[in-house]
């Protein structure tokens, strides 16, 4: 009895293709939910409301703007802060200079300097200046001097140079920094760190962890999408064998 159960009505016999698509799942399911954990707890969308950052973030855009601590923000970096003398509500601004910097503008070009040295800002639009007003200034301890990249229309540390700290956020305020844009479509991008601000002392920051977090879940789908494909493709397969051996056994049954 135990020997008809074996040939007849036991359980389907696994080749070694089904156990690797059923790996393939598996592990897909880890890479692509794992993946989705992963950018959650890192990044966080924010969604730029005036055109203050354009062209490199346009109005409307939608960022994706990983949690960091204030502390770890450079010269260079695009980072979303909130403030209460600003209004209180999360804005978008540059990071020009960071606590103990001189800051001034402008040079016979229309470039800006930080302690001394030209910034080569290609992110500013074409022929625009660095600022229409003059102004120099020191950045107290702890502060960040920030600055919108579409200068002529964007309200930023210039316009509270005569607040006490001198237009400065806190470190503190600052909730993320960007590392790209997600939405519209078209606009799809990573936000670099300019090399202007590389020779400054501490350099520019490094990237976030993005990258990474987007091949694990694209390569998550893949693999569920292989591994799932694999059943309907093998009993296609059978389905056909099985026919072309009927269909055999009826022609030798009719010659016969």
């Amino acid at each position: 009895m135990s020997g008809a159960q074996g040939v007849g009505g036991g359980k389907p016999r696994r080749t070694p293709g089904s156990v690797l698509s059923g790996l393939a799942v598996a592990v897909g399911c880890v890479l692509f939910l794992g993946g989705f954990v992963w950018g959650a707890l890192l990044y966080k969308p924010y969604t730029v409301p005036t055109d203050s950052m354009t062209p490199t973030i346009g109005k409307g855009a939608r960022v994706l703007a990983e949690r960091v601590d204030g502390g770890d923000v450079r010269r260079g970096d695009v980072v979303v802060f909130r403030d209460q003398v600003w209004g209180d509500l999360p804005m978008v601004k540059r990071v020009i200079g960071v606590g103990g910097d001189r800051v001034e503008c402008c040079d016979k070009q229309g470039r800006l300097r930080v302690n001394g040295k030209v910034l080569e800002e290609p992110y500013l639009r074409s022929g625009e200046q660095a600022s229409a007003s003059a102004f120099s200034t020191t950045v107290p301890k702890n502060r960040l001097f920030l600055m919108g990249d579409h200068r002529s229309d964007s309200l930023d540390s210039r316009v509270h140079l005569t607040d006490e700290a001198g237009g400065a956020v806190e470190r503190g305020a600052v909730d993320a920094r960007v590392d790209a844009t997600a939405w519209p479509l078209g606009s799809w991008g990573t936000v670099g760190r300019p090399d202007a601000f590389k020779a400054l002392p501490g350099g520019i920051s490094q990237p976030g962890p993005l990258g990474p977090i987007l091949i694990a879940v694209i390569v998550g789908a893949v693999l569920i999408l292989a591994g799932a494909a694999h059943g309907p493709i093998a009993r296609r397969r059978a389905g056909g064998g099985a026919r072309r051996d009927q269909t055999a056994k009826g022609k030798v049954a009719a010659n016969g």
